[in-house]
């Protein structure tokens, strides 16, 4: 005999199996309750910081909320990020992260797990370093470059945004191919770095193409490679190094989002969803031509994959290099 009290008790028990099923759709409608921070591991003025502001103005009319900027640079992005996936999941804080995320496990001991302490969310934008000179330096090739180095070791100097950072490391590779000896010169942030080779106190930078793109196209640097294998398009007058005189060097650098672990899936799905639809705009592959990158896109997983991939890649050359971080 159904008493009751039994009838009470399987309505409540609906109810709580009603609030389970509803409480993700909740989390994602409400999403997001207050203003959303995107911390930038580094300087203001790189690749990174670049991409963040225009996707936090973007973000903040499609979120109706407050989207902000924030540099947390130091240990080549490690402090930054340590910061971000450190912070409640609850989708109020991302990190920007880049290709440097994927050397930092091979260089720093990083109080968190790379691949498991996270949420990705979404690839953003790929593309090439620049192999940018001070138009005073005198190799205006890969191939002159490595014939100076090789007849001046240790006189030709490149900067960095940091010991690590996917600049250092890049022209560390670059140096092991072509068998020569080069001055690193670290800074704190792209923007440092830009600008004393910009004034010629060091000769060269491996730069993305969002912070030395504009400064070759006003002449003050001078553009001898990309780092991918094939051409930019929009750089087609640049060779690549590979063609260059260094058969197989890649460095493909890449952009994305992530937030710490925890974060629940319907939030990181509407992140994804919102950020995946502004990447599809006119505008936004506008933005990232004109910084020489192409719009990336797709799901949480393939991005985890690109982020193992390369964490594999790094683990490797840094070996294999020698490469390490005082």
């Amino acid at each position: 005999m159904v008493t009751q009290r039994m009838l009470l008790c399987r309505a409540a028990g609906f109810l709580v199996q009603l609030a389970i099923v509803l409480c993700p759709a909740a989390h994602a409608a409400a999403y997001p309750s207050k203003p959303v921070r995107i911390i930038v591991p580094f300087a203001p003025g790189g690749g990174n910081d670049i991409i963040a502001r225009y996707l936090a103005q973007q973000l903040t009319d499609t979120f109706g909320k407050p989207c902000l900027v924030e540099n947390k640079p130091g240990a080549g992005g490690a402090l930054g990020i340590e910061a971000g996936v450190k912070s409640p999941p609850d989708g109020h804080t991302l990190v920007m992260i880049s290709s440097s995320y994927s050397v930092n496990p091979s260089l720093y001991k990083l109080s968190f797990d790379p691949v498991t302490d996270i949420t990705p969310l979404i690839q953003i934008a790929e593309g090439p370093q620049l192999v940018v000179a001070n138009p005073a330096f005198p190799a205006k090739s890969v191939r002159e470059l490595i014939a100076f180095a090789r007849q001046n070791p240790g006189l030709v100097s490149y900067a960095s945004s940091g010991p690590g950072t996917i600049i250092h490391v890049s022209a560390e590779l670059f140096s092991a191919m072509a068998g020569i000896k080069m001055l690193h010169v670290p800074y704190k942030g792209t923007g440092p770095a830009l600008a004393d080779t910009l004034g010629g106190q060091t000769n060269l930078y491996f730069g993305s193409s969002a912070s030395s793109l504009p400064h070759v196209r006003s002449g003050r640097l001078r553009a001898l490679a990309v780092t991918t294998l094939k051409r930019s398009p929009w750089l087609a007058d640049v060779p690549t190094v590979d063609e260059s005189g260094l058969p197989g060097f890649e460095v493909v650098l890449w952009y994305g989002l992530i937030a710490p672990k925890g974060l629940p899936r319907t939030v990181a799905q509407r992140i994804n969803a919102e950020v995946g639809k502004l990447l599809l705009l006119e505008r936004t592959a506008e933005q990232l031509h004109a910084d020489g990158l192409a719009p990336a896109g797709g799901t949480p997983e393939q991005f985890l994959e690109r982020i193992k991939k390369d964490i594999d890649l790094w683990r490797g050359v840094i070996t294999d290099a020698g490469i390490k971080v005082d």
